[in-house]
């Protein structure tokens, strides 16, 4: 069995082929490419037609290496941006990207109209200025042609897959992180809507993951030389739900900490936790594959060291991310403390210099060589994950004995030993490429050749190395968290 999952992140996509041969999974990556926002103007955007020529190229990649039986193929991707399409099925304009500032300030008006309480205890969503509500309202402030000119508004997955089909569909999984669903009701919230004046008939009714909403068009086929078209699958769209669905937990009460651009912290529960202290905290209530919710917290991740990277190369001082590992275990641990999630680190024009910053505005040595700047991000995100880690365990009222980390951040092993030193606790890492096999089980549980999330997690189990980490240095790593938290403020 054969099919094609496209997995797209805020730096890069890839296309994979997965199969399934004596109850072993099987990962092929037949395609990888770039995916770089354009800024024009005071706006950054997509290039959503790009991501969708190499779609197109990842398809032709797979007919060329002779894979002509493929049963279906899906699309996960990050969560909040969306595109809009007009009466006549055009693309009214290229998406925003979730880190586009016209959101500033967008909070603060909002909540000017509908408390902050009433809308979590509608969409059990953390607040974050990247969240689709921000984005529509201050595209309706801006008297936004597109908005004002749509007819369906469809996330990034759904964009792509309409491309591919021409069939408008949302799905659950990325719906629920807008803030704009209701996962009581079981749909998008009208009263949320009607109250910032959003269109409430743009929305499309979501759909589960596993299901078959179209195959590819004639004029796909045609362009590509396919002799047959191929179904296109839902899956866990938010590539967190695809990942999470690839975490090869043994046991239903699990942690799990997906570790990419963004690190999200979180537990699979079977009903949204929505309630004071849920609210206090600032967690989120995501839906995810086979009717469980994703009760996680999102953390600033990588990104941070990946700007830095960016910073030092643009100003013709590259160091390796191998070579940046090396640095930090010379430097002094816990001298320097950052909050990994301060709205500062959303998108400075230089992340180091904002670093300093921050280590300066609270009384902190500040850390000047990249030794120092890199020891500091590690060091300050171990120490989230931990935070969030008992935040949750508070929530659900389960003592998790260890922590599954999934996904390309795993490839950090320094970051891996860390997290288990900070949560004194086993960390088991791997898989890597989790929102691609995500992707792929979800199409093979789609397609009726695996019966269940539990089956699923079997196989990955079955398939794919798991490094463990045991925890060091407790009492220094306990010492350090004092810190971190003083400068918390909790």
């Amino acid at each position: 069995m054969t099919v094609l999952a496209f997995d797209l992140g805020a730096s890069g996509g890839r296309g994979i082929i997965g199969q399934l041969e004596n109850n072993t999974l099987k990962i092929r990556e037949i395609h990888r490419f770039s995916n770089d926002p354009v800024q024009i103007g005071d706006h950054l955007h997509w290039d959503i037609l790009r991501l969708f020529y190499e779609i197109k190229q990842g398809i032709l990649k797979a007919r060329r290496l002779g894979y002509t039986d493929i049963e279906s193929l899906a699309i996960d991707s990050w969560a909040v941006d969306f595109g809009l399409i007009d009466k006549n099925g055009e693309l009214l304009a290229n998406p925003y990207h979730y880190r586009d500032l016209h959101t500033s300030g967008m909070i603060e008006e909002i909540h000017n109209k509908i408390t902050k309480e009433e809308i979590f205890f509608k969409t059990g969503i953390q607040f974050m200025q990247i969240n689709t509500i921000y984005h529509l309202y201050a595209m309706k402030k801006a008297k936004s042609i597109a908005l004002k000119e749509a007819d369906t508004l469809l996330m990034i997955p759904d964009l792509l897959r309409y491309f591919l089909t021409g069939e408008k569909h949302s799905e659950y999984t990325n719906s629920t992180t807008t803030q704009l669903y209701n996962p009581t009701q079981g749909n998008w919230d009208e009263d949320i809507l009607k109250t910032l004046d959003l269109p409430t008939e743009i929305f499309l009714r979501p759909v589960k993951p596993g299901t078959k909403v179209g195959e590819l068009t004639p004029s796909i086929c045609n362009e590509l030389g396919l002799s047959t078209t191929i179904p296109v699958l839902t899956v866990g769209e938010h590539d967190t739900a695809s990942a999470i669905a690839a975490v090869p937990a043994s046991n239903e009460e699990y942690a799990y900490l997906s570790c990419g651009t963004w690190s999200l912290l979180g537990t699979e529960v079977k009903e949204p936790i929505i309630n004071q202290l849920a609210f206090e905290w600032n967690v989120t209530n995501e839906g995810g594959v086979n009717d469980t919710f994703r009760l996680l917290k999102n953390i600033m991740g990588l990104w941070i060291i990946q700007e830095c990277h960016r910073t030092w190369e643009k100003e013709g001082d590259p160091i390796s991310f191998d070579e940046q590992n090396e640095l930090a275990t010379t430097a002094k641990p816990f001298r320097s403390l950052i909050d990994p999630d301060d709205a500062m680190f959303i998108n400075p024009l230089h992340m180091p210099k904002q670093i300093q910053n921050f280590c300066l505005q609270t009384n902190q040595a500040v850390p000047h060589t990249k030794a120092e700047i890199i020891r500091c991000i590690l060091d300050s995100l171990a120490m989230k994950y931990r935070f969030v880690l008992e935040k949750l365990e508070s929530l659900t009222e389960v003592k998790y004995n260890g922590l599954h980390m999934v996904g390309g951040g795993i490839q950090n092993t320094l970051l891996c030993q860390f997290t288990s030193n900070a949560i004194n606790r086993p960390v088991l890492a791997g898989p890597i490429e989790a929102s691609s096999i995500g992707n792929i089980l979800v199409q093979f549980e789609g397609l009726g050749r695996i019966k269940s999330l539990k089956e699923a997690r079997e196989l990955v189990r079955g398939s794919f190395p798991i490094k463990s980490y045991q925890p060091k240095d407790k009492d220094v790593w306990d010492e350090g968290y004092q810190t971190f938290c003083k400068i918390l403020g909790c």
